[in-house]
């Protein structure tokens, strides 16, 4: 028998395999346990308030920073890609939300984002 913990959708489970001749394995699955505390995650120098933008462009998918495409003080307008996200092996843009001038950039190449973190800011 050969027992594993695995993690779906944040629950983890104990599961025991039973190892067999011929056919399919009987599988055991206890009862979800707590998931461990995942830690927490460091955080970036925060921009001087007086050059952080009114309006904010988040990362819509956890993933890692793979390309800067706009600078500050540059003109965007809305739809233009200011960061390239890769994630599960994908490039996926964020988009400026609307025309402005972006702001600050607040993360670097290669810099892993969870969902919803504030990637750049624009006026």
């Amino acid at each position: 028998m050969k027992n594993y913990t695995i993690t779906v959708n944040g629950t983890v489970y104990d599961v025991t395999v039973e190892e067999g001749g011929a056919g399919s394995a009987p599988v055991r699955a206890a009862a979800p346990k707590a998931a461990p505390a995942a830690p927490a995650p460091a955080a970036a120098a925060p921009a001087p308030a007086g050059d952080a933008g009114s309006i904010e462009v988040s990362a819509s998918v956890p993933g890692k920073v793979f390309k800067v495409e706009a600078s500050v003080g540059q003109a965007v307008k809305s739809g233009d890609p200011i960061i390239i996200l890769e994630a599960m092996k994908m490039e996926i843009p964020v988009v400026a939300p609307e025309d402005g001038t972006v702001a600050s950039i607040d993360v670097s190449v290669g810099d892993a984002v969870e969902s919803g973190d504030v990637l750049a800011t624009l006026n």
